[in-house]
C-alpha cells in the first residue's frame, strides 16, 4: 500500500498538517522539523498525489496532444520533441488521435476537460473549425501544428512547406528534368496546397510547363495511397521522368508499385519525398527527401505552449505569435538524371 502524509505523521510524531505543510514547503514550518518530515518521506517512498495537487493549484501538469493517427511516423517524432520538452518542464503527456472521425473528435474535447489538461497542442491537420473551437471555449490555450486551419487560432508553428517544395523541384530540374508530376494529399488542405503551389513556383521559374495530368491527389497519405497513384502516371504519354510526392508515406508506396511495374528507379523515373521519417533512409534505393526539423517543431511548439500557461492568468491578451521553421533537401539514391529516351 502507498505511503500516506498520514503515515509519515505517525512516524514522526507530529500531525499530518504540519508534515503537508512542511512537504509544500511552508516557511511555517522550522527547518529542524522539515529535514526530519523529508527525510521520514523519502525513507518510506512517498510519493505525492498528482491528482491532489491538481486540486489545490488548479493544474494538472499535463499537456494535450492532438493526432490524426499515433502511427504517423511524421507525427510521432513531433511527439518526441514534445515529451522532451514537457518532461523537463515537470509536464506528463495526454495524447490522443481523432483518426479524421468527428465523432471521436467530440469525445476527445471532452476528455481533454476530464483530465484537466493545461493546454493543448493540436497536431492533426484536419481537426474540425468546431471542436477546435470547443477547446478554445473551454479555456485552454491552443498551440496548432502544421495546422490547415491555423488562421482559426493566435498560436502557431509552422515549417515553410512552400520553400522546401521548391527545394525538391529545383533539385530535379537541375538534372534536367521536365515532364515532373506532382502527387498530392486532398485530406491534409493547406499542406498539400503549399507543397503544390511551391512546385509550381519553382516550375514556371525555371520557365517549364506545368502539366495537368501530371499533377494528381489521393485521398490520404498513406504508402496504399502512393501505391495506388502509379497507374495513373504510368498511364501518361509521355511519361513522367519524376514524381515529386506529398510525403515519405507515400513515396515509400510509389517505390514499391514501380518496381512491381518493372520501371527501374531512378534510372526511369526519379521519385522524392517529403519529411525524412526514419525510414527513408531504409527504402531501395534510399529515398531523396526534404528533412523537417520535427523535433525543433514539437519543442518550439511545447516551449510556446508553457509560456501561454505560465503566463495566460495575468496576461489574458497575449500578442498572437505564429513561428515558421524551414527544411533541407536530402538527397539520396531516388534521384538521378532523366534517361535520354525519356527527355
Amino acid at each position: 500500500m502507498a505511503t500516506t502524509i498520514k503515515d509519515i505523521a505517525r512516524k514522526t510524531g507530529v500531525s499530518h498538517s504540519t508534515v503537508s505543510r512542511a512537504l509544500s514547503g511552508n516557511s511555517a514550518i522550522s527547518f529542524q522539523t522539515s529535514e526530519k518530515i523529508r527525510a521520514a518521506a523519502q525513507e518510506m517512498g512517498y510519493q505525492p498525489s498528482a491528482a491532489a495537487r491538481s486540486l489545490k493549484t488548479n493544474r494538472s501538469n499535463a499537456i494535450g496532444v492532438i493526432l490524426s493517427n499515433v502511427a504517423d511516423p511524421f507525427f510521432s517524432e513531433i511527439v518526441f520533441g514534445i515529451e522532451e520538452c514537457a518532461l523537463e518542464a515537470g509536464y506528463s503527456l495526454f495524447i490522443a488521435a481523432s483518426q479524421h472521425e468527428p465523432g471521436r473528435e467530440k469525445k476527445i474535447v471532452q476528455a481533454m476537460m476530464e483530465h484537466r489538461t493545461d493546454g493543448v497542442i493540436l497536431c492533426s491537420s484536419s481537426f474540425s473549425s468546431e471542436q477546435g473551437f470547443q477547446l478554445l471555449k473551454y479555456g485552454f490555450p491552443i498551440v496548432v501544428v502544421n495546422h490547415q486551419a491555423a488562421e482559426n487560432f493566435h498560436y502557431s508553428i509552422y515549417h515553410d512547406d512552400i520553400d522546401g517544395s521548391r527545394q525538391i523541384t529545383r533539385h530535379l530540374i537541375e538534372l534536367g528534368h521536365k515532364q515532373i508530376a506532382y502527387l498530392g494529399n486532398t485530406l491534409s488542405g493547406r499542406t498539400t496546397l503549399d507543397r503544390l503551389h511551391g512546385f509550381e513556383l519553382e516550375m514556371k521559374s525555371a520557365g517549364l510547363p506545368i502539366y495537368g495530368n501530371l499533377i494528381h491527389n489521393e485521398n490520404g497519405g498513406d504508402a496504399i495511397n502512393g501505391y495506388q497513384s502509379v497507374e495513373t502516371f504510368l498511364k501518361v504519354q509521355p511519361r513522367p521522368t519524376a514524381i515529386i510526392c506529398f510525403n515519405d508515406m507515400m513515396a515509400i508506396g510509389v517505390l514499391k508499385a514501380l518496381d512491381s511495374a518493372g520501371v527501374k528507379v531512378p534510372e526511369e523515373i526519379s521519385v522524392t519525398g517529403f519529411d525524412n521519417i526514419s525510414m527513408s533512409a531504409f527504402t531501395s534505393p534510399a529515398l531523396t527527401t526534404l528533412d523537417q526539423p520535427k523535433r525543433s517543431i514539437g519543442k518550439e511548439a511545447c516551449q510556446l505552449l508553457l509560456s501561454l500557461i505560465r503566463t495566460q492568468e495575468n496576461n489574458p491578451s497575449i500578442e498572437p505569435k505564429e513561428k515558421i521553421l524551414k527544411g533541407k533537401l536530402l538527397v539520396r539514391q531516388s534521384t538521378a538524371k532523366p534517361n535520354s529516351r525519356s527527355i
